[in-house]
């Protein structure tokens, strides 16, 4: 895989989990990374710690999404340290109440999509006079946007279905600068947002929906988004990656 020395990209909710995951495999290819975080800042200054022990370039951006203004606080933060951006990774999102539709609260509803939708749209809008020509735009959505219904999660793959919009829309509209824009879809992923959740027999419900006989790690989707941002992928866009271990086949 060709590297990204020289090249400089921002992963938004960077400071655990599948985040910091695709921030330190990007730095292992060479980029310089801007780990955003929202309010974990000990978590976050880990983050850039573990990428420059091992070698690597980071730094700290801190903005809490969600709220107004959060696009421009992120970028003011981002351009005390850079002049420009080679790669965005749209990785921040939260999971809900993880309630069927008769259990889902307005105010969960549209805090959902405030941090989902709303904030990762104006972070892309905001971040396109930055990303130079032949850049990479990759969106973390979900399997359950594309062939399995979750009732207990309808709001949250809604919110994530409107990211995969996004991405096609934005695929042929930035195709003339070199950009390609492609979604990530995760299956279920071992990270601390599932905690108390994946044990005894839920653990092993879920993990039998793979063929692979096991759940997702942070670095199965780490690595997928490093091939989207490198340029062996130069020729992929517009595309919907499935990283669910096959659970849809």
């Amino acid at each position: 895989m060709t590297t990204l020395t020289g090249k400089t990209a921002l992963v938004t909710g960077a400071s655990r989990g599948i985040g910091r995951a695709i921030a330190t495999r990007l730095a292992r290819q060479g980029a310089r990374v801007a780990v955003h975080y929202g309010s974990n800042h000990t978590a976050a200054k880990d983050t850039v710690a573990a990428i420059e022990t091992a070698g690597g370039q980071a730094f700290a951006v801190q903005a809490e999404l969600g709220v107004p203004g959060d696009a421009e606080a992120l970028w003011a933060a981002f351009d005390a340290h850079a002049d420009g951006l080679d790669v965005l990774v749209n990785n921040a999102g939260i999971l809900g109440g993880q309630a069927e539709i008769a259990g889902v609260t307005r105010e969960g509803f549209e805090r959902l999509f405030a941090v989902n939708s709303t904030a990762p749209f104006f972070i892309t809008q905001l971040g396109l006079p930055r990303l130079r020509d032949g850049g990479r735009i990759i969106t973390i959505g979900t399997m359950l946007t594309r062939g399995m219904a979750m009732p207990s999660a309808i709001d949250y793959a809604m919110s994530k279905a409107a990211l995969d919009v996004l991405t096609s829309t934005l695929a042929k509209q930035l195709g003339s600068r070199g950009i390609t824009v492609n979604t990530v879809a995760p299956g279920v992923i071992d990270t601390d947002m599932h905690q108390g959740r994946l044990v005894g027999e839920a653990l092993a419900w879920l993990s039998s929906l793979s063929p692979l006989g096991r759940l997702g790690t942070p670095e199965d989707v780490a690595d997928t988004v490093a091939f989207l941002a490198s340029d062996d992928s130069r020729y992929v866009t517009g595309h919907h990656l499935d990283v669910s271990g096959g659970t849809l086949v």
